[in-house]
């Protein structure tokens, strides 16, 4: 049993909606992370992945949730607490988006509502791991007010480490 409050599952903003993920958001999914350039997984393998974090959120209390745009009511990625390379005390802010909604604030706007929910759970400080070479990414933590830590090196190259305190 964790000391702290179970993060809020949905989540509003003025262009966004931030919900629990579905069995329907798979084809999405897997679609976002095709774009990395890594291969496609089958819809089975990422409705498998999709299980997975909801067993892990209802463990966690914490969750990486699908960003869908009001407007449109597309989905265009997820952003969330993870464990990742951190603790559940201290969870990772992680977030991803498809290319063609890039460069417009939605990482931004999901992430500040995602800030508020992690301080509503009653936790101090959270943690980002990204890419150096991930300028956009390290753009958005500067916005959201993440400092540098320090820099890793692992298989991939080099991983910034940040973090930021919660009010």
């Amino acid at each position: 049993m964790t000391p702290y409050e179970t993060m809020p599952f949905h989540l509003e903003t003025e262009r966004l909606i931030l919900r629990p993920w579905d069995e329907s958001d798979a084809a999405g999914l897997r679609a976002l992370h095709s774009e990395r350039g890594t291969g496609t997984h089958t819809v089975e393998y990422v409705r498998a992945d999709i299980a997975e974090q909801l067993a892990a959120t209802a463990t966690t209390g914490i969750a990486l949730l699908p960003i869908q745009r009001r407007a449109e009511g597309d989905f265009i990625g997820y952003c969330g607490l993870i464990i990742g390379r951190t603790t559940l005390e201290e969870p990772e802010i992680a977030y991803e988006l498809f290319q063609r909604v890039h460069g417009h604030g939605y990482a931004t706007e999901a992430a500040r509502a995602v800030l508020d929910a992690a301080a509503a759970t009653g936790r101090t400080r959270l943690w980002a791991t990204v890419g150096t070479w991930n300028t956009p990414s390290l753009r958005v933590l500067a916005k959201l007010g993440f400092a540098r830590d320090r820099v890793t090196v692992e298989k991939n190259g080099e991983v910034a480490w940040l973090t930021r305190t919660l009010p």
